[in-house]
């Protein structure tokens, strides 16, 4: 005699036991594809710049207060140095003073014309003046 009669297939024990029909679904459902999430990422580093904590700290402890225009002028210098090839820029824009490393769009310090006195600026391969 045959003990076993009642014979499932693997498909059928996995579908009961596995919830795998939910699975499926779910993946059904996500529409949004990997290559758009990283359009969305790239788009949102390339439309502003980035201040590193050290600049942060340094706009803070010297009172500088950006202007929205300049601000759109700090943009517009660190575009153009990017379009120069420069990696690692000065930006003048009025008084203040900016480096910035250009790949990251991301400002690494910052300075006023108190600071710069000196005038004396290391570890950069370009200057951009706004």
């Amino acid at each position: 005699m045959d003990k076993i009669t009642n014979r499932l297939s693997i498909e059928q024990v996995a579908g009961q036991y596995l919830n795998t029909a939910k699975v499926h679904s779910a993946k059904t459902e996500s529409t949004v594809s990997f290559e758009d999430i990283l359009k969305g990422k790239r788009a949102e580093q390339s439309s502003g710049l980035k201040f590193s904590k050290h600049a942060s700290m340094r706009l803070e402890e010297r009172n500088i207060s950006l202007t929205e225009e300049q601000n759109k002028r700090l943009q517009n210098g660190v575009e153009k140095a990017d379009e120069k090839g420069i990696r690692e820029s000065l930006v003048m824009v009025d008084s203040l003073a900016f480096i910035v490393n250009v790949p990251s769009k991301t400002v690494v310090t910052a300075m006023d014309q108190t600071e710069t006195q000196d005038n004396i600026f290391t570890n950069i391969d370009g200057a951009v003046i706004m």
